[in-house]
């Protein structure tokens, strides 16, 4: 048997920032900044809930130089297509993979963010962002402070 058949998910993913799940009124909301040099690859789950009358949801990845956000920017190619309520996307999951190499790594830009825009009218959503392939072992090590509890 591997070692791989007694991996825990929270040996090998930490939930690095969140957007936690609430009734969003239109505007736009980021989670915390989140440096990239602790883990192989990253994902944001953008969710949405039930989607107000003819509201719009937008989401991307947008990166900096540092935690307070200097010079922040979009990672080129990294939004997701918007999800609407005339389209029929309430209650449903976009996600977006990328690496440290997709960042402008040049111009020092190491620290990244979800930033989420709900428009037209309060709808409900949430965006997590995730860590794999931790350098340093166990991934739990590096989670959000907003995790409360691991079990098993």
């Amino acid at each position: 048997m591997s070692s791989a058949a007694n991996l825990k998910a929270t040996e090998a993913i930490a939930l690095l920032g969140t957007i936690d799940p609430d009734a969003y009124a239109a505007g736009t909301y980021a989670t915390g900044w989140v440096q990239v040099d602790d883990f192989a690859a990253y994902m944001a789950l953008i969710a949405a809930g039930d989607l107000g009358a003819s509201a719009t949801l937008d989401a991307k990845i947008r990166q900096a130089t540092d935690g307070s956000g200097t010079g922040a920017k979009d990672v080129i190619g990294k939004a997701i297509t918007q999800l609407t309520q005339a389209g029929s996307d309430s209650n449903k999951q976009a996600l977006i993979n990328f690496k440290a190499s997709d960042l402008d790594l040049a111009g020092g830009f190491i620290f990244v963010q979800i930033s989420m825009t709900v428009a037209t009218a309060t709808s409900d959503a949430s965006a997590h962002l995730f860590g794999f392939g931790a350098k340093q072992s166990p991934a739990s090590n590096y989670d959000d402070a907003a995790v409360d509890e691991i079990v098993g």
